[in-house]
């Protein structure tokens, strides 16, 4: 995410509901559905912070939408507010990824499944910009 949240780790406690001026958006708004994030910082950079975050509910957009609303959106996220400079110079798109998954398995037995992923390429190079030239 761009810049530095206050306080380091915490959780987003604000409701998302569809934007109002854009109908394929999402923002915080009065009357939208419950929605949880609990977010700690990992590492801390002039420009951005890499995060880890758990999404309490599983709304649409839930992790950009939360943290845009406190002006810190996601890296790349040109959608939803990130600085198109910044962008330019270490993310090729959203750096957005799903370290670890896990849920019920849908069958009758109920077995938790967990599936683990690796850093992918283009965070790697954000992180690699981030860490060596410190934007």
């Amino acid at each position: 995410m761009q810049g530095h949240p206050d306080p380091s780790s915490g959780t987003i406690d604000a409701p998302i509901g569809r934007h109002r001026g854009h109908d394929w958006k999402f923002a915080v708004t009065e009357g939208g559905r419950h929605s949880i994030t609990h977010y700690d910082t990992l590492e801390a950079h002039q420009a951005a912070s890499l995060l880890g975050h758990r999404a309490g509910n599983r709304r649409t957009h839930q992790i950009r939408v939360h943290f845009a609303a406190l002006h810190h959106p996601c890296a790349g996220d040109l959608t939803y507010g990130a600085d198109p400079t910044l962008a330019k110079k270490a993310w090729p798109g959203t750096s957005m990824v799903a370290r670890e998954v896990a849920s019920v398995h849908a069958s009758a037995d109920g077995r938790r499944i967990e599936i683990t992923v690796h850093i992918q390429a283009d965070l790697q190079h954000a992180l690699d910009v981030l860490r060596n030239h410190d934007l």
